[in-house]
């Protein structure tokens, strides 16, 4: 393993790349990461670096948003079939056809859609930034899509009416409010500390509701030595790496994306030497969706 690391940091250094890591992915492939964070703020971080090269370790519809930020950069992801359900559950014609029903609503899309879905959306959102999207929106109708969960979590913050898609994570939906019974009583210390995507009735058991990133910033801040954490479970690894002194323990082992465990050493190996598998999004269409990003980051801006 050590000498498929050391031609990763030589090719990497070759290309004049960077090497993206979501929170979800395997221990070792964290081990490479240049940045390791979720997928918009990765995206940026890079369109903030010099590389030529961007290697994604996540799924599709990330490598995209590192397209849509970066159109400069060769955007790799060393796997092109890890892909995510969710964001596979609507398109540009299925959205355009919910919009005709709903003249006048405002479409905000969480990032984890396509990039042709982004671009039919006038605002996106993340799991982090949200409720205060949703809350400085000027208007009584509001499309959410695609994770109906986390749009009914943004409902029940900002009180206002919002028209869902049917779309949801197959992974948040494994955690359920029994595991997180029986996690409780188990470490009876704990904070349960649970991400949006996850169903009502388990959002109602948790002492905190936060996104990835923002899951890894309170586990730094909090006093609290034992946390219950209700999301994928490749994010432990980070937890616990980063506070050695502190305990964390999965809802539920089942929750497991078998597409953001696809990567592999030697994929990103593969990736670098040969320069695949390239992501580009279509300049007319990167532009539309660039729109409703920067229009996230001037909300997300407003106090």
């Amino acid at each position: 393993m050590d000498s498929i690391v050391k031609k990763i940091k030589d090719l990497k250094e070759r290309r004049k790349a960077v090497i993206l890591v979501h929170n979800y992915q395997p221990p070792e492939i964290q081990d490479i990461a240049d940045f390791l964070g979720d997928s918009l703020g990765l995206s940026q971080k890079a369109a903030q670096t010099d590389a030529e090269v961007i290697v994604f370790c996540g799924v599709h519809f990330m490598a995209e948003t590192a397209s849509i930020l970066s159109p400069k950069k060769v955007v790799l992801v060393p796997e092109i079939t890890a892909g995510c359900p969710m964001a596979n559950m609507i398109n540009a014609e299925k959205l355009r056809k919910l919009k005709g029903e709903h003249p006048g609503a405002v479409v905000v899309a969480y990032v984890n859609t396509t990039a042709e879905v982004k671009a039919e959306s006038d605002v996106c959102c993340t799991s982090a930034n949200a409720v205060k999207i949703v809350n400085s929106l000027d208007t009584k109708k509001i499309i959410f899509i695609p994770d109906k969960y986390l749009g009914q979590y943004v409902a029940s913050q900002t009180g206002k009416e919002i028209i869902f898609w049917e779309g949801y994570c197959p992974i948040h939906i494994k955690i359920l409010a029994d595991d997180v019974g029986k996690a409780k009583r188990e470490h009876l210390e704990a904070e349960v500390i649970v991400h949006p995507e996850c169903t009502p009735d388990v959002i109602a058991l948790a002492d905190k509701v936060l996104s990835t990133s923002g899951m890894c910033n309170y586990a730094q801040k909090t006093k609290s030595k034992e946390m219950i954490i209700g999301t994928e479970i490749g994010i432990i690894y980070r937890l616990q790496k980063e506070n050695k002194d502190k305990k964390f323990y999965p809802v539920s082992k089942h929750a497991v994306c078998e597409n953001m465990k696809k990567n592999s050493l030697e994929k990103v190996l593969w990736s670098l030497e040969e320069m695949k598998y390239e992501v580009k999004v279509e300049e007319k269409t990167r532009r539309k969706a660039k729109r409703a990003i920067d229009k996230m980051l001037q909300y997300s801006r407003v106090d």
